[in-house]
């Protein structure tokens, strides 16, 4: 059945889409009135809902019986991804997503590609995008913010019960061992680095904020294999 996600939930049992999902449900699925879909009000609530009548601008639904989705992890986990090369940034975004992500902010590290000038809104409404298609394609409960890019050396990690920082430099800690060896609690964050890795000092900044160095072991991820690969094992230890 097809997803769809919306705030504007009316009185009387109702609910109505409008926007750029209007194309998609006359144009591209076809439907009509009397068909059926599922709607989710982006804040973990879903239901089944029947379409009542189809305007050129929105869309009208009669509301099921609503109820929590079970696609939200317990856990909330944030991604501090620094920022790639044009185009990885989507791949990331929507396989983190898939994954349970809660939110990706992207960073600006030392050895980051310089930010793009003047057009990196544009590109912040597109990753929102590929958040939300994500999410319906993957049935979450909640769309994943993608938030405005931060400064590596101004990340505020204090309200992190739990921060892992993916290190090549790192030949110790492993990720196994610190998910398994302490108690991790329910916000973690995961920073990953960019195409040239960290500066040594960028890894001691974060440590004194409280992140803990991991090795992900003998290869060398890619910076947009890092973060999905460490979100899958965190999900796995925690859910």
């Amino acid at each position: 059945m097809n997803r769809f996600f919306t705030t504007d939930i009316l009185q009387n049992g109702t609910a109505r889409i409008s926007g750029d999902d209007v194309k998609h449900i006359t144009k591209v699925l076809r439907l009509r009135a009397g068909d059926e879909v599922e709607i989710c009000d982006e804040r973990g609530k879903e239901c089944e809902a029947k379409i009542v009548s189809i305007m050129p601008s929105f869309v009208i639904l009669k509301t099921g019986e609503w109820k929590q989705s079970n696609a939200e992890p317990e856990h909330k986990v944030t991604l501090f991804q620094c920022i790639p090369k044009a185009g990885k940034m989507e791949t990331i975004i929507q396989k983190c997503v898939e994954l349970g992500i809660m939110r990706i902010i992207p960073v600006q590290s030392a050895r980051c590609v310089a930010l793009p000038k003047g057009d990196f809104e544009r590109r912040l409404e597109r990753y929102q995008r590929v958040s939300l298609e994500a999410s319906k394609q993957s049935k979450r409960g909640f769309v994943p913010q993608i938030k405005k890019p931060e400064l590596l050396e101004t990340l505020d990690l204090g309200g992190f019960d739990t921060v892992i920082v993916a290190y090549e430099g790192e030949k110790e800690a492993s990720l196994k061992s610190v998910l398994r060896g302490r108690e991790v609690g329910g916000r973690i964050a995961i920073i990953v680095g960019p195409e040239g890795g960290f500066e040594p000092s960028e890894i001691d900044t974060l440590s004194q904020k409280g992140a803990i160095p991991v090795t992900l072991g003998n290869r060398i991820l890619r910076t947009e294999t890092a973060g999905m690969a460490i979100l899958a094992q965190v999900m796995y230890e925690v859910e």
